[in-house]
């Protein structure tokens, strides 16, 4: 449910709120706003009964359930967009931002080398894997915890905030203390042990669509670390598994407005997985701006044909500076109708 409260209600009326809520056997998640309270509320119980009661209750001014399965999500409890801070930035906000960097931390002259490269180039963080979850078991793991250290290397030299993946529960506050954003990949958007603590991990949180999940699944996936205390979540569509062999993923580039209709959360789009082919990389990327997406994450490499993983989808960083100024004019069109947008919703 959604209890909107009266503007500029007292905090004894809020307080009291919140005791007539847990009185019903539902938790307050979350209260929000300045002039305007809005309090989240979860929970099993007399639904009909609890919204009959608030609304008899001082200080009230609505109270409705959320009908969508997930709640906090979703632009029924908040219908302004959510601008997420990373790092001194805001994904989701007036500016739209590049992820760029390997599929894996492989050494310090490559993570160095491709910091140095795609900050250059106008890139706003840095992605690389120090986890990785293989395929194969014979393939390469990551480095690990000198992968990570290597990253805060790269950060220190760069500005560039760190994103990077988490695999396992057991690893989140490891990996929390050295980047600035946990990614969830795409086998792990239904490994609900590790959302669960990725809601207590004091970090914003990627989380990117499974191989074959439906765009309602990755939405309860969100929903499970927004619940667990972190509602710090940004979307990633990177493709989903279809019969197409074209390419390594179809793109399911309907699925930015879809989720910007859905949800409140910030949406980034992947192009390198997506496509698994760096000559389509440039061109998914325009369209990832045109559509609407807050961002994107980028695979770039210094020497892709040497790269131990993923090479054939990662860009030189030649041509991810190519691609940063072909997007200029794209980028200055989303502003436009950014500014657009908000002045309507003013």
């Amino acid at each position: 449910m959604i209890i909107s409260m009266r503007p500029h209600a007292s905090k004894a009326e809020i307080d009291h709120v919140c005791e007539r809520i847990r009185e019903f056997g539902y938790k307050v998640h979350s209260i929000e706003g300045e002039a305007r309270v809005v309090i989240g509320v979860v929970g099993v119980g007399d639904v009909t009964a609890c919204l009959e009661s608030l609304e008899a209750t001082p200080g009230v001014e609505s109270a409705m359930r959320i009908s969508a399965p997930y709640k906090f999500v979703s632009r029924e409890f908040k219908k302004e967009d959510s601008a997420i801070r990373v790092n001194g930035l805001e994904i989701g906000g007036d500016e739209f931002i590049v992820m760029a960097g390997p599929c894996s931390v492989e050494n310090e002259k490559q993570i160095m080398q491709t910091a140095e490269g795609v900050a250059a180039a106008g890139a706003r963080m840095l992605r690389g894997g120090a986890f990785k979850p293989r395929t194969s078991p014979y393939d390469f793991q990551g480095l690990e915890l000198e992968g990570l250290k290597l990253l805060r290397k790269a950060k220190e030299a760069t500005g560039l905030g760190i994103i990077t993946e988490v695999m396992s529960d057991r690893d989140v506050d490891l990996v929390a203390e050295y980047a600035d954003c946990m990614q969830v990949g795409a086998r792990n958007m239904q490994n609900f042990s590790l959302l669960k603590s990725l809601g207590g991990c004091g970090r914003p949180v990627l989380l990117k669509r499974g191989l074959s999940s439906t765009i309602k699944e990755l939405l309860m996936s969100a929903e499970y670390v927004v619940a667990h205390g972190n509602p710090n979540v940004i979307l990633c569509e990177r493709g989903i598994r279809t019969f197409e062999t074209a390419t390594r993923n179809t793109c399911d580039i309907a699925s930015i407005p879809v989720l910007e209709e859905l949800t409140h959360l910030p949406v980034v789009l992947d192009p390198s997985h997506a496509t698994g082919k760096r000559s389509l990389v440039p061109a998914l990327s325009r369209a990832g701006v045109a559509i609407g997406a807050d961002g994107l994450i980028v695979e770039v490499h210094p020497c892709p044909e040497k790269a131990v993983s993923d090479g054939a989808q990662s860009l030189t960083i030649a041509d991810f500076g190519k691609m940063m100024d072909s997007l200029q004019a794209y980028v200055q069109l989303w502003k436009q109708a950014r500014l657009a947008a908000a002045a309507v919703v003013a």
